[in-house]
């Protein structure tokens, strides 16, 4: 074991748990990260009848191209939150193309949310995913991956499923897979994220998740921070967790400069 910035890191094979410093009450307040001033956006389709937020780096790229990332927003749509997640994302070198799987609309409440979820069709919705991919690629980007949070972190892994192949898949708090066979089709590395006290993605799933991955000799990092519930990264929640949330942040760039720029 190694303490790193007040975390215990266990590896286990080629994954790593983290269990952060017990948490007794979530501030709710976002973390104060400045808009960025060197970053390009505007509504793009990237496949028929549908539109999503493209965000980019103004500055040309030093080897000619970003890589890009596939953003898949929460149960609530695609929403300012998860636009200003493309923008901060960008400022950091990528393009970052955030998709809308709800064909527009972005829920305010519990219920419109859950109504929306439940409409989706996840045939139509990896399609979506992987138009969003190909936009990326076909525009120049060589590396890719995936990230999302929530409803989104389950359409990371569905997507990583799929049979398109990407760089790097980041997943927070989404429903995994837990068949090893099944998670054969991912060979690249996988971030995850969770919360000790999610109540909704259970430590069993996240264990068998990380078990599957390994057994395939698939590169990992699960980090579960202690005392935080489901949405933990989310500032406008009652779960928001701003110390947990900014050190996810950065691990969540150094997996992606690791296996994205390198």
């Amino acid at each position: 074991m190694v303490s790193i910035a007040g975390a215990v890191i266990i590896l286990v094979g080629l994954g790593a748990y983290a269990y952060g410093v017990q948490k007794k009450a979530a501030l709710n307040k976002p973390i104060e990260h400045p808009e960025p001033t060197t970053v390009s956006f505007s509504r793009v389709a990237y496949t028929p009848g549908v539109q999503g937020y493209l965000a980019e780096p103004t500055a040309a790229a030093p080897d000619g191209v970003y890589p890009g990332v596939v953003m898949i927003h929460e149960w609530w749509g695609l929403n300012e939150h998860i636009e200003r997640s493309a923008r901060l994302l960008a400022a950091e070198g990528y393009r970052v193309l955030a998709v809308d799987l709800y064909n527009g609309k972005v829920a305010t409440t519990p219920d419109e949310a859950r109504t929306y979820k439940d409409e989706l069709d996840q045939t139509v919705a990896t399609a979506n995913l992987r138009a969003a991919t190909a936009f990326l690629r076909t525009s120049g980007s060589k590396k890719i991956g995936a990230w999302g949070w929530c409803f989104g972190g389950g359409q990371s892994v569905q997507l990583s499923l799929s049979g398109e192949r990407l760089n790097a898949t980041v997943v927070y708090y989404g429903q995994l897979e837990t068949n090893a066979i099944t998670l054969r089709k991912i060979s690249w590395p996988v971030l995850g994220v969770f919360g000790e006290k999610d109540t909704t993605i259970p430590l069993s799933a996240v264990q068998a998740f990380r078990q599957g991955l390994t057994a395939n000799n698939t590169p990992n990092e699960i980090y579960i921070y202690s005392g935080v519930g489901h949405a933990f990264a989310n500032p406008s929640g009652d779960n928001f967790a701003p110390k947990e949330t900014e050190d996810a942040w950065k691990k969540t760039l150094k997996f992606l400069q690791l296996y994205l720029k390198s």
